[in-house]
């Protein structure tokens, strides 16, 4: 019977591989999303059922052989994407976090800039000397491809521009799509519009790409020159005045209240609309405001996305699964009867953590109503008790590791005084099997060494192969034995090959971020690896009293300097380490040193600044060449004290010489008084 199966299983994968060679590389999709997803599920589920394995899974491969057909280019200014908000408490959270970083009243309304959310391709397109000289898509943000040819052929892109007011040089960003009306024309060839759009611009041809009804919508720059105005919606109105079309929707509004009703509005009509959008950016109007909020690691803080309701649907519960992470924490996933949403078939949907589930009282064969809103995973939003058997029994939370049977426990939360709601595998290091694979696919992850070819799915068949076990094994690979395993071939494991040598080189912040050490994320990865400079200084971190100096960093504190202690305690984790030390090799930590009254000066802050909040002090010296500490120490250039500060660091600089500031004497150095 298994064989039977076996066939069934390889004709699918032979189908999908016809599909996907149809939608990513000739751009000409032959099925609709329905029945790609229906197909990818039913393989998905064979895999599951009988242990299949295939180099095509889905579950493995996604697109269809990467594009080399583009050269990249770094963007001058990176793309970053935004944050996310599904409804009014969300946004009053986006306003409190801008007002208290301000230090404006609690209940200061912002003005936004509201502008609709294209479902299209964002591209950003560099103006010299009034003349379209580049355009690059965004890539993953930092860099994207080079798509200038296909973007001459939109209408609506000038090539060049008169105006007086136009900035020597400036990157424009916005949006491509395809028009409904105009998608009804050639839909036989695409999936749908924003598909359409994305395979027309990457055609290798411009005079394909020239055929299809392309359109771009502006919304704002990048990098500019010179920018003599000082709000979002005076931009749009230049915008127009220089040729580019924006959007009939954009309007300002004032408060949260009127956020929502406007919000509310649109949704309402959005299907009226003809393009598709899947919700409404906001942006605070202010130029001057934006820039004093600045950025975090990956959105601005002054810009969110509030999305479309979310779309639901009512299944079944057949099971409830216990995933364990690559930090050990235990999350359980429903496994549900397959449901459509939206468009996309789910099979599953998290239950969060154990006091989500006791909380909801949620059960295996409950019928539940589920959510997925977004790019959010699909989770379980409630229970239908009425519906519920009798011989329900609620569900037992595992007291050990589902993986390697360790207890399981649930951590003090110094800062919250509370028990994380999260309960935990106790196995540190490489010492469970899940966690072991789970660390192995963050390792070669997007964010840390960004290997291709070696996705999740490989991961989980190498191990399974005992090919890998710990992370140096990836680069002591048998290529000749991989070539002859099944859905692999000489090319195949060649391009591995290459894409592991190519991720040998790398920066030191990638490198601590790709150990998985739990607390220490992309944003402490990399204040950790600036403090640091080069790797020698961070192996010595193997010392524990050396760790003790991180807590110099502002940012890293008790709960980061505990998890570096415990990560270095164990042994395994210090022979990875070091193994890879002499596999790896890292990149010279450039620093860009930023120009100002601060320069090469070092500072501390301790007590209550007036009217300006301690997140926008930092900004304002590290914008002007400064580093913060937290400590003090004889490094220390100058401490700035403000109402009520700490007498032991004031009596700790006294007696080191190191000149102290008050709020006005900071303020008058670093220009905010004059």
């Amino acid at each position: 019977m298994k064989d039977t199966f076996s066939e069934e299983y390889k004709k699918k994968i032979r189908l999908l591989d016809k599909y996907n060679k149809q939608y990513y590389q000739n751009q000409k999709p032959i099925v609709s999303d329905k029945e790609y997803d229906e197909l990818k599920n039913e393989i998905l589920q064979l895999e599951k059922k009988h242990n299949f394995s295939h180099l095509k899974s889905p579950g493995i491969k996604v697109g269809y052989k990467p594009s080399k057909k583009f050269e990249k280019f770094k963007h001058k200014v990176k793309m970053l994407s935004l944050s996310n908000a599904f409804n009014q408490e969300d946004l009053i959270n986006f306003q409190k976090k801008n007002a208290n970083f301000l230090t404006f009243n609690k209940n200061y309304e912002f003005e936004y800039s509201v502008e609709p959310k294209i479902d299209g391709i964002s591209a950003s397109l560099t103006y010299k000397n009034g003349k379209f000289v580049k355009g690059l898509s965004r890539g993953d943000g930092e860099e994207g491809e080079d798509i200038t040819a296909n973007l001459k052929t939109i209408k609506d892109i000038p090539l060049k521009i008169s105006h007086t007011d136009f900035p020597d040089e400036i990157d424009i960003r916005g949006e491509v799509f395809i028009e409904t009306n105009d998608f009804k024309k050639i839909e036989k060839g695409f999936a749908n519009p924003r598909n359409a759009a994305s395979g027309s611009l990457r055609q290798k041809d411009p005079k394909k790409t020239e055929l299809i009804p392309l359109k771009f919508i502006a919304y704002t720059f990048g990098f500019s020159s010179e920018m003599k105005v000082g709000k979002q919606s005076d931009f749009i109105k230049r915008l127009d005045n220089w040729g580019f079309k924006t959007s009939e929707l954009n309007k300002t509004i004032k408060g949260v209240n009127n956020l929502v009703k406007y919000h509310s509005e649109i949704e309402k009509k959005r299907f009226s609309l003809n393009y598709d959008i899947d919700g409404i950016v906001y942006k605070i109007n202010d130029f001057g405001l934006q820039k004093r909020l600045g950025f975090m690691a990956t959105a601005p803080r002054w810009a969110v996305a509030h999305k479309f309701s979310a779309n639901y649907s009512i299944t079944k519960i057949i099971d409830i699964d216990i995933q364990v992470g690559r930090t050990g924490a235990l999350t359980p996933v429903a496994k549900v009867k397959p449901v459509n949403i939206g468009g996309v078939m789910v099979s599953n949907a998290t239950l969060h953590n154990e006091d989500e589930i006791i909380r909801k009282d949620v059960r295996i064969g409950d019928t539940v109503k589920i959510e997925r809103a977004g790019d959010v995973i699909p989770h379980v939003i409630s229970v239908d008790k009425k519906l519920r058997s009798s011989k329900s029994k609620k569900y037992i939370f595992p007291n050990k590791c589902p993986s390697c049977g360790s207890k399981t426990i649930k951590d003090y939360n110094s800062v919250t005084k509370k028990i994380d709601a999260v309960r935990r595998c106790s196995n540190e290091g490489y010492g469970c099997e899940k966690i072991s694979i789970e660390k192995l696919k963050h390792f070669v992850s997007k964010d840390a060494l960004n290997i291709e070819g070696l996705g999740k799915k490989v991961i989980e068949k190498f191990w399974d192969l005992k090919f890998i076990k710990f992370p140096d094994d990836i680069f002591n690979l048998n290529f000749q034995t991989i070539s002859r395993l099944e859905g692999w071939g000489t090319q195949s494991a060649e391009n591995l090959k290459n894409s592991i040598n190519k991720s040998k080189k790398l920066k030191l912040d990638k490198f601590i971020y790709s150990l998985g050490i739990r607390h220490i994320g992309q944003e402490n990865a990399k204040l950790i690896s600036e403090f640091l400079g080069d790797y020698s200084n961070f192996i010595k971190l193997k010392d524990q009293k050396n760790i003790e100096d991180l807590s110099n960093i502002d940012g890293i504190g008790e709960t980061q300097i505990s998890s570096l202690k415990n990560f270095f305690k164990n042994k395994i984790n210090l022979k990875v380490v070091l193994s890879l030390s002499k596999i790896l090799t890292f990149e010279k930590n450039v620093i860009k040193k930023m120009a100002g009254v601060f320069s090469n000066k070092i500072l501390m802050f301790t007590g209550k600044l007036n009217n300006i909040s301690r997140a926008e002090a930092k900004s304002i010296v590290e914008s002007n060449g400064g580093k913060i500490v937290s400590n003090v120490s004889k490094k220390l250039d100058y401490l700035v004290a403000g109402e009520k500060p700490t007498s032991r660091k004031v009596k700790m600089a006294h007696d080191l010489k190191i000149k102290i500031l008050n709020q006005t004497d900071f303020e008058k150095i670093s220009k905010l008084r004059q």
